[in-house]
């Protein structure tokens, strides 16, 4: 361990944040990371635990104690390798990833944790600016064939992992570019595209063949996620030319709001806005790209995505933002003593809500429900809402709580249920309860479908997830297929 009493002595850092008026000039990233002096205090307090937690807290289970010990000895080039060893992208969850491993940090139990968000973010941006980050392409090749569809972090990591032990790999993305919801769902200002641009030029240097705008299968006509491909490949094409296939897309299918006047023009799904400002934050142009210039903005969902909706929504200059949560508001700390070491329930405020509070646009409002959307001549033009409570297990609604809100745009962020279903229909894969394609995470023959020589895995599995979670996915089935290809495999699980 670093230092012994490093964790009585020194006080959690945060990493800092440009000011609110200079950030809402642009989609830029605005975190300013730790100096190379605060990552090495902050590393100091990590405990070297017995049981390290943080481990276990981890979904890629990354040796944190590891890497906190060698960035406070000043050996920054062991630390990435450390953390390589278990994350192939660690800039992307160093800026995105909530940090469950904090949560469960020992030093968290009775006090603030150890950075170690922003201890990973340290070291993968010296990674990138030191030139220690380079491709690793396979010394020996297979001869095998390996087809991955869908190019979000579980399908990158799992092709990297394949190609890296030899086998030819063709990562097949149905929208234009590169990076599943982290290129056309996350915002730029938590995470610029330019990090999985890097990603995808070492993919390319390493053996990793990457076809874009192509659509295994065909597209439900109904469905209202974007859909830029512009060829299409069966699943019996791919079977055919392939000695295995993973199956790696998202959990794309938006969770909606069936309540009287949801017909009406001025209500979409979040990923209808979202994926637009990303689209003209490359370049793109847009035709008639859904904006909240001068609009009265209705975010219903609580979570991350509502959140992104907000912060984009401030950034196109909305003249009110009001986010709605059917759960009760939760409190603002957790009792640490009935949750720790697992993810707590408490408040959590993004940054995108400090923007919009700060310009005096935000209202959070909780434990309400929309009872019915209004308009005038077609449009949206507010919605009916009343709270709720639970009460012996079921929500009801509270009398006398009625009310309406003003609302030109309303962005439905509730979550998403399960993977377009077109892609598992065409190769026939047998789906869960929810939708989500059947696979099992075994250690031998996990993530193998009902179909011979098919696996699936990261939200196309387990559904809506975190980006760790993916990725932890792809690694894990990307040994499956390489143990189902050689009959052994030395990737790590």
């Amino acid at each position: 361990m670093g230092k012994i009493t490093g964790f009585m002595e020194f006080e959690r850092i945060e990493e800092g944040y440009k000011p609110v008026t200079e950030r809402l000039k642009n989609y830029g990233e605005f975190v300013i990371g730790l100096t190379e002096e605060q990552s090495k205090t902050q590393a100091a307090r990590c405990m070297d635990c017995g049981t390290p937690f943080c481990n276990s807290g981890c979904p890629v289970n990354n040796i944190i104690p590891d890497f906190n010990n060698l960035v406070f000895e000043g050996d920054w080039k062991n630390a990435i390798e450390v953390l390589h060893s278990t994350n192939n992208f660690p800039e992307f969850t160093g800026r995105i990833c909530p940090a469950p491993c904090e949560a469960a940090c020992v030093v968290n139990f009775n006090g603030d944790a150890v950075g170690i968000k922003s201890i990973e973010h340290a070291i993968i941006d010296r990674a990138w600016s030191e030139g220690w980050v380079t491709p690793r392409p396979a010394k020996v090749k297979t001869g095998k064939k390996v087809a991955v569809i869908g190019a979000g972090p579980a399908g990158l990591a799992a092709a990297q992992q394949l190609a890296r032990v030899g086998h030819d790999v063709t990562l097949f993305e149905k929208n234009d570019r590169v990076g599943g919801l982290l290129r056309y769902g996350i915002p730029d200002f938590k995470m610029e595209k330019s990090h999985i641009d890097r990603r995808v030029q070492q993919l390319e240097a390493e053996g990793v063949t990457i076809r874009t705008s192509v659509l295994v299968g065909s597209w439900p006509k109904d469905s209202k996620v974007t859909n830029w491909a512009k060829e299409t490949i069966s699943a019996e094409q791919l079977q055919k030319d392939f000695d295995a296939v993973l199956l790696t897309g998202g959990s794309e299918q938006s969770r909606d709001l069936p309540v009287p006047g949801r017909d009406l023009q001025g209500i979409h799904f979040a990923m209808e806005f979202l994926p637009q400002q990303n689209k003209v934050n490359a370049g793109d142009k847009v035709k008639d790209q859904l904006r909240a210039d001068g609009k009265n903005v209705i975010v219903i969902g609580g979570g991350d995505t509502g959140s992104d909706c907000v912060g984009t929504s401030t950034r196109h200059g909305a003249v009110s933002v009001t986010q709605f949560e059917v759960m009760p508001e939760p409190p603002e700390k957790e009792n640490k003593l009935m949750v720790w070491p697992y993810w707590p329930m408490k408040l959590r405020t993004s940054s995108s809500h400090d923007e919009s509070a700060e310009k005096g646009l935000l209202q959070r409002e909780f434990a309400i429900s929309t009872k019915e959307f209004i308009g005038e001549k077609g449009k949206v033009t507010g919605l009916k809402t009343v709270h709720v409570e639970f009460k012996d297990g079921k929500m009801v609604e509270v009398p006398g709580t009625e009310k309406e809100y003003k609302a030109d745009l309303v962005l439905l962020a509730m979550g998403f249920t399960n993977p377009v279903s077109t892609v598992l229909d065409a190769f026939g894969i047998e789906k869960d309860a929810r939708g989500n394609a059947k696979a099992s995470t075994e250690f031998t023959g996990g993530y193998a479908t009902n179909v011979n020589k098919v696996f699936a895995a990261g939200d196309m599995r387990r559904g809506q997830s975190l980006v760790v979670w993916a990725i932890r996915e792809g690694r894990q089935a990307a040994r499956s297929v390489d143990e189902f290809l050689m009959g052994t495999s030395d990737l790590p699980r």
